[in-house]
């Protein structure tokens, strides 16, 4: 019987991982915490636990162009997906599309309910793009619907403080942030690019 349930288990796990399209295979195991790094082994910690996602909590991550936060995202995407949580990944370029998309075919509500029955969504590179204002709505949408009951991971090159500006309409831009980064965890990752110091210790 417990082979049986190790077993499901897996499967489930397996599954889950290939709904959820992580960008990287990285796992929480991999990521380093050092104060450079700004990031503590007590916050990583606390959101391996998971109770983030059973408070539906969300996690801010912020930090320079190759720091680290689409990996640290994906990470705890990964841990997601082991605990039995739908997760879903999108960079910010692929919600765009979808969102455009599903308006012209019809289908906008069926994506809405597709990702309201996701447990964590994960939004990458927030802050490079464009936003017109069917994503604005739609981001809105989203948080609405999860607000206090699940989580969304927010990765961005922007500091919070611009996300404002950068959402550039004054009253979606109250309506998102507020609940966007009420009952939040905030990372803000420091330090030089993992990708150049790879690419150093290759030469």
């Amino acid at each position: 019987v417990q082979s049986e349930q190790l077993h499901r288990a897996h499967e489930k796990t397996a599954w889950y991982l290939k709904l959820a399209k992580l960008r990287l295979p990285a796992t929480v195991e991999q990521i380093e915490c050092s104060s450079s790094r700004n990031l503590t082994k007590q916050q990583l910690a606390t959101l391996i636990e998971g109770h983030y996602l059973l408070q539906g909590e969300n996690v801010l991550i912020t930090g320079s162009t190759g720091c680290g936060k689409s990996y640290l995202a994906c990470a705890l995407g990964h841990q997601a997906c082991m605990q039995g949580h739908k997760t879903t990944y999108l960079n910010m370029n692929r919600l765009i599309e979808k969102v455009t998309l599903s308006k012209l075919d019809g289908s906008y509500i069926k994506l809405l309910n597709h990702l309201e029955k996701q447990t964590l969504i994960i939004l990458d590179d927030f802050g490079l793009q464009n936003l017109g204002q069917e994503v604005r709505l739609t981001l809105l949408q989203l948080l609405e619907d999860r607000y206090g009951r699940k989580s969304i991971i927010v990765t961005s090159q922007l500091p919070v403080a611009k996300w404002y500006e950068y959402i550039n309409d004054p009253t979606l831009a109250d309506a998102i942030l507020d609940r966007l980064t009420a009952n939040v965890h905030r990372i803000d990752l420091k330090g030089e690019s993992l990708r150049r110091k790879k690419t150093k210790e290759y030469q």
